[in-house]
């Protein structure tokens, strides 16, 4: 993603404003375009209106939650080809397979994982160098 590739952006919807900001100066550093939103509804509203490359979307969330978010997206033509990844702490199986039964690209788990581990975590998803 150097010269003249454009960035990747990405749009992080995260009601923790803490977390937010270490995830997006960390996904800047390693040169992709961030949007934050902080709840559902803006995290709605901001992927119909920038269409980012894939969206990091957290399950509890004021508001509409993400698993409700990330069925929105994939049932609206202007969204439903975002890749959205569940970037979330929650980590049992209901949740996870229901991540999965909405079509999520792919389920992070960010205690589990440094930021440069979600990084990489992501590439791999969406089959990135």
């Amino acid at each position: 993603m150097e010269g003249s590739s454009k960035k990747m952006k990405v749009l992080f919807v995260e009601d923790e404003v803490n977390i937010a900001f270490l995830y997006a100066r960390a996904f800047e550093q390693d040169n992709f375009s961030i949007l934050n939103a902080y709840t559902g509804e803006e995290g709605l509203i901001m992927a119909k209106n920038e269409k980012p490359d894939f969206i990091l979307l957290d399950i509890m969330l004021p508001g509409i939650n993400g698993l409700d978010v990330l069925k929105e997206l994939k049932s609206s033509p202007s969204t439903m080809n975002i890749p959205v990844i569940l970037l979330t702490n929650l980590s049992d199986d209901t949740t996870i397979k229901e991540g999965f039964a909405r079509e999520a690209a792919g389920y992070v788990i960010k205690s589990f994982h440094s930021t440069k581990q979600i990084i990489e975590e992501v590439k791999t998803i969406l089959k990135l160098p």
